[in-house]
């Protein structure tokens, strides 16, 4: 693979995008970039490497939905969703004919 030089053509995932996109080399740093431009939304950041953030998870949140997960009977019925009824047009008004 050859080195990259400012102004190249690269895939990297964008952060605003939430994608991976085409870039531009803003900066290189041992003839690998550093930083990008997003093609898309023209935001600068660090050079991802195509790989997307991990996932944010909360571990008390976590915690406490698997608390609750452990309360919840398995065996109880489900509760299922009530059906929707339509209602019929009501009749228009009545009113002052227009001449």
């Amino acid at each position: 693979m050859r080195e990259c030089r400012l102004g190249d053509d690269i895939d990297d995932y964008c952060v605003r995008c939430k994608r991976i996109m085409n870039h531009s080399v803003v900066s290189v740093l041992n003839a690998q970039p550093a930083k990008v431009r997003c093609r898309t939304c023209h935001s600068d950041h660090d050079f991802r490497h195509e790989l997307a953030p991990p996932p944010k998870v909360d571990p008390r949140k976590q915690a406490l939905f698997d608390e609750v997960l452990k309360k919840v009977d398995p065996g109880a019925a489900v509760p299922q969703p009530a059906a929707v009824v339509e209602e019929a047009p009501k009749p228009k008004a009545k009113g002052k004919a227009r001449k």
